[in-house]
């Protein structure tokens, strides 16, 4: 909690914030963790005016604390504050969404830049030994090893890999599935990746095992799979690319394979993506819905099973944001207090949403015409 007095607010503005997140059950100044601490004024003009990107920047400012910010959000979500909220400021946000492809090929490479190409070092001292930036499987695990292990090899099952077959995973990140199974199920890998430091890496602690790493757009992939993955990265895709991002699926994978698309995904469809999100994590990131993907995949794939764990990434957020507390002394000086509020505010009000029950994560496992006899479900 900052140790910085408490200021009053008694703004016409912050009375009726007072009244809105009333309904979340949070106070202003109360006693509780998920209470709203005021550090300075204008709060709730800049939430009024800039909603979650105006909440998001004032938390970066140190404007405002809450104990808890995980349960913050949450309650916020439950209660639907969040549509409450329409500011005349963000009108054209949404309007960009919807009318412009903010995922072209030149423009899909910013993400990497921004997000992925943080540091190695840093996302090392984060996330679990491999390096998995993806939703854990928690079912059985108490751990975030033993929930990412469990978690990459629910993929390999699901797929029904097999030594031999040649694994492709689009959007790989540090190669964590690619190297879980070719060292499981003695499988060949190709995987391929927007980010030169994720690329970079991989490559070297992998160079033993029959893995190749492409840096490339996946508009670009060439060749012929068994299987296909893509975990957490439809995501960065787009509305606009839904459909094109099935068909490089679909001309990938060989007549009797599988595909497993494991995104996470909002509940409303066609919503704009957050501003706060968009301007300072995920730069043009667009959350698909069940609609949008069962849309896309039309004549493409037959889905043959769909598995929801979204309340998992919850858990796996709060183990993130565990490491990340403990080992930031080792990054304030160059990363600064600015980005602590900012990277604390992303990973705590994710959990929030998840928890909430806001956004999902699901595991999609599609064929080209179907199985034969029929898709067993592995869990």
């Amino acid at each position: 909690m900052n140790a910085v007095k408490n200021v009053v607010d008694d703004s016409a503005a912050m009375k009726m914030a007072a009244n809105l997140i009333e309904k979340a059950d949070i106070q202003i100044n109360g006693t509780r963790p998920w209470d709203i601490q005021l550090k300075a004024r204008g709060v709730a003009d800049r939430l009024f005016a800039k909603g979650s990107l105006g909440l998001g920047e004032s938390y970066m400012d140190g404007d405002w604390e809450v104990e808890q910010l995980d349960e913050f959000f949450t309650r916020v979500l439950r209660a639907r504050l969040d549509q409450q909220l329409k500011p005349a400021r963000l009108v054209l946000h949404g309007l960009r969404a919807k009318i412009m492809n903010l995922q072209t090929s030149r423009r899909a490479w910013q993400v990497g830049e921004q997000h992925y190409d943080l540091g190695n070092e840093f996302y090392e001292a984060m996330l679990d030994p491999r390096m998995t930036y993806t939703c854990g499987y928690w079912k059985d695990a108490t751990t975030l090893v033993e929930a990412q292990e469990a978690k990459l090899d629910l993929v390999c099952r699901k797929l029904g890999l097999k030594p031999g077959m040649r694994l492709l995973d689009i959007g790989c990140g540090w190669g964590s599935l690619m190297s879980f199974a070719a060292q499981n199920y003695g499988v060949e890998c190709v995987g391929i990746t927007i980010s030169k430091e994720q690329a970079a890496w991989a490559q070297q602690r992998y160079a033993g095992l029959p893995m190749e790493f492409r840096l490339q757009d996946y508009r670009e992939v060439q060749g012929q799979f068994d299987r296909i993955a893509s975990i957490g990265m439809f995501e960065h895709v787009g509305r606009k690319n839904h459909r094109i991002f099935l068909e490089v699926a679909n001309r990938c994978l060989k007549d009797d394979g599988l595909f497993l698309l494991h995104t996470i995904g909002k509940n409303i469809c066609h919503t704009p993506p957050d501003p706060w999100v968009d301007k300072y994590i995920f730069p043009n990131g667009d959350l698909p819905s069940i609609s949008q993907i069962s849309s896309a995949a039309s004549n493409l794939f037959v889905i043959e099973d769909l598995h929801n764990f979204g309340a998992d990434y919850d858990t796996t957020l709060m183990a993130w944001f565990k490491n990340f507390e403990a080992s930031w002394p080792k990054f304030s000086a160059q990363l600064g207090e600015r980005f602590y509020r900012m990277w604390k505010y992303y990973l705590l009000s994710c959990a929030g949403a998840f928890r909430a029950r806001d956004i999902q994560l699901w595991q999609f496992v599609m064929a080209k015409s179907g199985v034969v006899n029929g898709y067993t479900r592995v869990s």
